[in-house]
């Protein structure tokens, strides 16, 4: 097999983030479900907007920040997604393709406009989000460039984006091609609520063995396996996947690939400023470990060290230098 051009291609909800500092008052005053992730409709968005204090605009969804942090590591990659011909298409376009991400997806025209997520950051580090899917859930599979899907190690798929029937089809395709090519696919589960919804198809996929690498909070275990007992969810889901990643917050990370368990505790946090993009920086780390062949501690490691470092400020794309912070542990 040809060594292929990009490291890493994923698919995703392209969205802008816009954050603001908040207090607990302003959540309850806001009717806010502090710190979940809530859909909402453009009105609500617009309300939520007005609401906000001074706020920060940067790209977000989540499989674009495993991108961020993915590039910023040094490898190839490219991104997958949909965006509207308005100011916040052009700014998702351009801070992707500034952090050196091919984006390719032809704008969609008209209506809906692109997406955004209104995340309120309180002083405990917590980020409650209220998203608007807009634009990004209306990407057709003909959108798809089959050729950048077959030139990637791995394709990742962001859970989220599973929701809309549109891009699921469109997703569909793509693990068909990838695995055509003989490409790993990498799947993010991104939330209890889309497994509430989509269990079954998850469960249909690892069961085809469609899913070659599983990322899972542990909440998100429970949800899929029906185990509360972590220990129990990794022992019924583990078999199951070549690679099951979980995450654990505060309590660190659990990987399982080919019978074999590595566990690392969590990266050392001076403050906890935002929780925002934790896990997908920590897929981010594992994933540039994993295309590169290291050691299962060693992936989980690396991105123990990305997520402590998104953490550490606000936003969800990593600001210092990610190289410099995981060469220790290379050395």
């Amino acid at each position: 097999m040809s060594r292929p051009r990009f490291d890493v291609v994923a698919i995703g909800n392209a969205i802008v983030d816009v954050m603001a500092a908040a207090s607990d008052d302003d959540i309850v005053a806001l009717g806010l479900a502090k710190g979940g992730m809530t859909l909402v409709d453009e009105p609500r968005a617009h309300e939520l907007y007005q609401a906000m204090g001074p706020a920060r605009e940067i790209s977000g969804g989540s499989a674009a920040n495993t991108l961020a942090g993915l590039a910023a590591l040094g490898a190839s990659c490219g991104f997958i997604g949909q965006v509207a011909g308005d100011q916040l298409g052009e700014v998702f376009a351009h801070d992707i393709r500034a952090g050196g991400i091919a984006f390719d997806t032809p704008v969609r025209a008209g209506e809906p406009s692109t997406a955004r997520c209104l995340i309120f950051v309180t002083p405990d580090g917590q980020r409650t989000m209220n998203t608007f899917l807009g634009a990004s859930q209306f990407l057709p599979a003909d959108a798809l460039d089959d050729a950048v899907i077959a030139d990637a190690a791995v394709l990742y798929l962001e859970g989220y984006l599973w929701d809309p029937e549109e891009p699921r089809r469109a997703m569909r395709r793509a693990i068909a091609t990838a695995r055509a090519a003989g490409r790993k696919v990498a799947f993010t589960l991104s939330d209890a609520f889309v497994i509430a919804r989509h269990g079954d198809d998850f469960r249909a996929l690892i069961e085809a063995g469609a899913i070659d690498i599983l990322f899972a909070n542990e909440h998100e275990l429970a949800a899929l396996t029906g185990k509360d007992d972590f220990h129990e969810g990794i022992a019924a889901l583990g078999p199951k996947i070549a690679t099951l990643v979980v995450t654990r917050s505060e309590k660190g990370a659990h990987a399982v690939s080919g019978g074999e368990h590595a566990m690392v505790a969590a990266a050392p946090v001076g403050h906890v400023v935002d929780t925002t993009g934790a896990g997908d920086l920590f897929a981010a780390g594992f994933l540039f470990g994993h295309v590169r062949g290291l050691a299962l501690e060693t992936c989980l490691g690396l991105g123990a060290i990305c997520a402590a470092e998104v953490i550490s400020h606000y936003g969800a794309r990593p600001e210092a230098d990610l190289t410099a912070l995981v060469a220790p542990l290379l050395s």
